[in-house]
């Protein structure tokens, strides 16, 4: 059964029915997008109920920790004296990829609700979104690095136009300005896929390969190669699985975004549509965390582990300028833009820990700022499709006008702030808990990281309640008058369809977090073991 197939390209099939469809159809274009995402949600859903959990891992390489494979001859080619060139449709997913699998089709069918605002193009848009949402997914399943590449890159794309397009008043400078940021990283990516594929040979075959679990294994790198463990090359003065590392991790640390590199995210998510700010912020920010723990630490274990600290200490400036940055906005959007920037410093400052309780933290953190992102962009853009305003001084008194709205963004600030009963207090709990016992478990990070993560929990709690008190208690007051009381009606049923599961996610996972722990156990300790 190709069931992961199935779900990469449920969204093409549906994008090419929708471009078949006429125009005078045009109110149907957004129920076809939404049954695509529908669709994902429950082949996904079913999948992660069927992952199997539980076996015994010697090492990350263990065939079965891979489920749902599929691999299929793909571009076969004779290159003469440097042997056969394989590159296959190889797709298959374990413990790291099936959580942030599901949480994507989720956030993608929310983002297919919030598309419902646009009025113009339909169809073009529509037809980019589920090319995105096939892009996205794919990526998360890719096994063979060529594949990767593809999905990785097939990303920008829809992302520029839907940017450039559809978003606000300086939309061509956000757009121009993210794809810049990111092809800058991805052009240096594909020249260490091109060395690692020389470099690693299939056990069987002993052809080049792609295949991104040979590279997980040392003894597969070819004796005197470029990226040989053993062989200690150089590359411009450089050892070069280190600057390799370091290319990988700064193509993945513009995607999460890690301060320096998350100048472009602001920018981005003020002009876009709220459709694509909570793709930008639910799933696309997932993908960096998702790269460095698959390709940079999985392939370049020993690099991770030598630059350990610099990652951590990358992770806590992360957190504690992005929520400085959050406290000193006046537009909520571009404030909810800078806590991203805090809270997936918390990714990187678990991951770097190199514990158990840390990369399960960094797992928990993704997909819990995954569901709670998406659910305040979409809050934002409830506000924002009434009144065109997300001026934070321009609005007071707004839970009287619109209590059930109030309960929603209520549930987000508070989950968000890391609250107990929420999947954020587990996430951020465990990462801190392991870059405070990464001292005394493998000497790697220093305990005052974790102090100085934990005043970031501080200062989210700081800026998320003074926006709370200043937006929705006190005396009604709006600059826009009265034409804005009567603007401002309360939330709609497809707005609570939208919010209301992705306030139990947040709740669930909060109070069982196991349900998350018990299907990525067996893949952390896989990838802790490497480290060793």
């Amino acid at each position: 059964m190709h069931i992961l197939s199935l779900l990469i390209f449920t969204p093409l099939l549906f994008g090419v029915l929708l471009l078949l469809l006429p125009s005078f159809l045009r109110n149907s274009f957004k129920y076809v997008a939404l049954a695509a995402t529908l669709v994902q949600v429950v082949l996904s859903g079913w999948m992660y109920f069927q992952f199997k959990t539980g076996a015994s891992f010697t090492g990350i390489n263990h065939a079965d920790q891979y489920q749902f494979v599929e691999k299929a001859s793909w571009i076969s080619l004779n290159l003469g004296s440097l042997g056969k060139m394989q590159i296959d449709y190889f797709v298959g997913i374990d413990g790291l990829s099936i959580g942030l699998l599901f949480m994507s089709s989720v956030v993608m069918a929310v983002a297919a609700l919030a598309s419902w605002e646009i009025k113009t193009n339909l169809k073009g848009f529509f037809a980019l979104f589920l090319l995105l949402d096939m892009a996205v997914i794919g990526v998360f399943c890719a096994l063979d690095f060529f594949l990767f590449y593809i999905f990785y890159e097939l990303m920008l794309l829809p992302l520029y136009f839907l940017i450039g397009i559809w978003g606000g008043v300086r939309r061509e400078y956000a757009a121009i300005k993210f794809f810049l940021y990111t092809l800058f990283g991805s052009v240096f990516m594909l020249l260490v896929m091109i060395g690692l594929y020389f470099s690693v040979t299939d056990p069987v075959t002993k052809n080049h390969t792609f295949n991104i679990i040979h590279m997980m294994n040392p003894a597969n790198f070819a004796q005197g190669s470029v990226f040989s463990l053993s062989a200690h090359q150089m590359l411009f003065g450089l050892p070069a699985r280190s600057l390799a590392f370091v290319v990988l991790f700064i193509a993945f640390a513009i995607k999460v975004p890690v301060v320096p590199l998350h100048t472009w995210l602001p920018d981005a998510h003020v002009e876009a549509p709220t459709a694509v700010s909570i793709i930008l912020a639910g799933v696309l920010l997932k993908i960096g965390g998702y790269g460095i723990l698959r390709i940079c630490f999985s392939i370049f274990p020993e690099v991770a582990t030598a630059g350990a600290f610099w990652l951590g200490l990358l992770g806590v400036i992360s957190i504690l300028y992005g929520a400085m940055n959050a406290l000193a906005q006046t537009d909520l959007k571009r404030l909810i833009a800078y806590s991203s920037v805090s809270h997936m410093g918390f990714v990187l400052l678990g991951i770097s820990s190199q514990t158990t309780e840390g990369i399960s933290g960094a797992l928990m953190q993704m997909l819990s700022h995954g569901f709670l992102s998406a659910m305040l962009f979409f809050l934002v853009g409830v506000i924002y499709s009434r009144v065109h305003d997300r001026y934070i001084y321009n609005f007071r008194g707004l839970a009287s006008l619109m209590p059930q709205f109030t309960v929603f963004i209520m549930i987000a600030f508070f989950a968000s702030l890391g609250l107990p009963g929420f999947s954020a207090f587990i996430a951020e709990a465990f990462s801190l808990i392991g870059a405070f016992t990464s001292a005394s478990v493998n000497g790697l990070l220093p305990s005052w990281m974790a102090v100085c993560g934990s005043v970031g929990i501080l200062l989210s709690a700081a800026y998320f309640l003074w926006t709370l008190q200043r937006m929705f208690f006190g005396e009604t007051r709006l600059s826009g008058g009265e034409s804005w009381k009567t603007a401002l009606t309360d939330i709609n049923f497809r707005e609570k369809s939208a919010l209301i599961p992705l306030s139990l996610f947040a709740l669930i996972l909060g109070l069982l977090p196991s349900l998350v722990f018990s299907k990525i156990n067996d893949s952390v300790l896989a990838l802790v073991h490497l480290f060793r």
